[in-house]
């Protein structure tokens, strides 16, 4: 048979009982809509792809800051409510307690967990925004130990939640700042640049044992090394560096510097992102400064990958003109690939345009809805995700700082069905997306971004011996590969299920097998 003709009649034979099903799974999630808690759970055993926006210290809840804190001999600061070192060895000091006795006294604990979250928050005297970023200075001084088990409760929520990949936020380039001072007079980048040559080396090489050494207690705390295919070890994991945009220039270009470094010469590393809140003095002041310094960093390292936060304001917080130039200056000057947020869409200068744009160089918005309504007062029709949509810029769903918010990306996903009515098949787009937009390196399993036709190693199918080798080279590609194992799995399942039967809230996740690098069980080859 002629190798084309035999192909089209395998994807054509794929598309006819692919057919049916869909409707199936269709109708279900309809009849599904009319029960939130059904709902809920059939979301939560979906195959969701990737969470691409999720910083690690806000993803953590409260609850396990306050058990760390309980481990390591901390206290408890009993006017803010945040989490402190001891005055003294063994000694909290007169206006704190112990928090080993915090946790197991349910009116204090309960006032902890309010203020290191938005648990029960109401505006008043501090806005939503205000109380959200004041809790990342109270979760504490634990003992960096634990960074490798909180990674690894995060990742296990994903892995119950059948999530594939997390890309975290989980470290920031505050180590560069002492070499800052270096830089003396600041006058151009060249300069700066070469007055850190000689002291940036070491300390990229102190931070790229930072991750080894917190991926290692990932590994550990979820016991990878003896059971590589449990749920939590098979959910893929790589780190963003933060770049703390609210600090001196001479800090922020030598953050940014080291991050671009760092992400250049070890594969745990994704790429590179902005952090601390958008509106601040210097970030307003210094944002297209800022955004300079990332294309000039870019044209020295340029395999490295770029997310940035931009538009995460909203009417109000800043002046008018505040708001019109955060995610042009990101996609024009930095050439991000990926934006964070995305709210003030609206309001940049030609905004049709820039949303044109977009589409055409394809890049990706991470949505967090719960994140924006809790922060900015912006949800339901008021949010630019129908816009985007409609726009055909891709969006995929995350959760930003799950454990501050108190959600989840399953959560995200049934907020986005119930205010924005979306169908099954526009969640498995956006599932889709998050793979195809994550930072994974190799090529995609897929042909195009319409998720039509497999990529042409592939087009006879992933058993295919020519599909099976494309996927061993490709990591991205075979995390999508799994990705569509997995929602088979799942649909064969939910097509068993008649209308209106409440399933388990098991996750398929352990379902599929991926395709083995030689890299080793635990170990993430690039």
């Amino acid at each position: 048979m002629n190798l084309r003709l035999g192909v089209f009649l395998v994807s054509a034979a794929a598309l006819l009982g692919e057919a049916p099903a869909h409707r199936s799974i269709e109708r279900r999630f309809s009849e599904l809509r009319k029960r939130p808690a059904e709902l809920y759970a059939f979301l939560f055993r979906m195959p969701k792809g990737a969470d691409l926006h999720n910083h690690l210290s806000g993803a953590v809840y409260a609850e396990s800051y306050l058990r760390v804190a309980a481990e390591d001999g901390l206290c408890v600061d009993l006017a803010a409510y945040a989490i402190v070192a001891p005055v003294a060895p063994g000694w909290c000091g007169a206006n704190n307690a112990d928090a080993a006795r915090v946790a197991l006294d349910n009116n204090l604990r309960s006032r902890v967990i309010d203020s290191l979250s938005m648990r029960d928050f109401v505006p008043g005297r501090e806005s939503g925004h205000d109380h959200f970023f004041a809790t990342f200075s109270k979760f504490g001084p634990y003992r960096r130990e634990h960074r490798g088990e909180l990674i690894a409760e995060v990742v296990r929520r994903a892995a119950e939640q059948n999530e594939s990949y997390l890309e975290l936020m989980a470290i920031n380039g505050n180590a560069a700042n002492p070499i800052a001072a270096q830089i003396g007079k600041w006058s151009d980048f060249d300069a700066a640049r070469q007055a850190l040559s000689a002291s940036l080396p070491k300390v990229v090489a102190d931070m790229r044992a930072r991750v080894s050494e917190q991926d290692q207690g990932r590994v550990r705390a979820l016991g990878c090394d003896s059971k590589p295919d449990t749920p939590p070890c098979r959910v893929t994991v790589r780190y963003l560096f933060e770049v703390i945009r609210e600090l001196p220039k001479e800090q922020v270009f030598a953050q940014v510097l080291a991050g671009f470094m760092l992400a250049s010469a070890d594969p745990l590393m994704a790429g590179i992102n902005f952090v601390a809140p958008e509106d601040g003095v210097i970030s307003m002041r210094d944002y297209h400064l800022h955004m300079q310094m990332v294309a000039y960093a870019r044209r020295l390292y340029p395999k490295v990958h770029v997310s940035l936060h931009a538009g995460e304001l909203a009417s109000g917080l800043v002046p008018p003109e505040g708001l019109r130039f955060h995610i042009r200056d990101a996609v024009e000057v930095a050439h991000a690939e990926r934006i964070g947020h995305g709210v003030d869409i609206m309001h940049e200068t030609d905004a049709p345009g820039l949303l044109r744009l977009m589409k055409e160089r394809r890049i990706a918005v991470e949505i967090n809805l719960t994140s924006n309504d809790l922060i900015l007062g912006v949800r339901g029709n008021a949010h630019p995700f129908p816009v985007y949509r409609q726009s055909g810029v891709p969006v995929a769903l995350s959760t930003d700082d799950e454990g501050v918010s108190r959600t989840h990306l399953t959560q995200e996903y049934l907020r986005a069905v119930t205010d924005y009515g979306l169908s099954y098949a526009d969640l498995k787009q956006m599932a889709r997306n998050s793979l195809e937009y994550s930072f994974l390196p190799g090529a995609s399993y897929w042909k195009d971004p319409s998720y039509e036709v497999p990529a042409g190693a592939c087009a006879a199918g992933a058993q295919a011996k020519s599909c099976q080798e494309f996927l061993i080279g490709n990591e991205k590609a075979r995390i999508q590969a799994d990705l569509e194992e997995r929602f088979a799995a799942f649909e064969r399942s939910e097509a068993l299920k008649q209308p209106g039967t409440p399933g388990t809230a098991e996750s398929a996740a352990g379902s599929v097998r991926r395709p083995r690098s030689s890299a080793g069980p635990g170990s993430r080859a690039r």
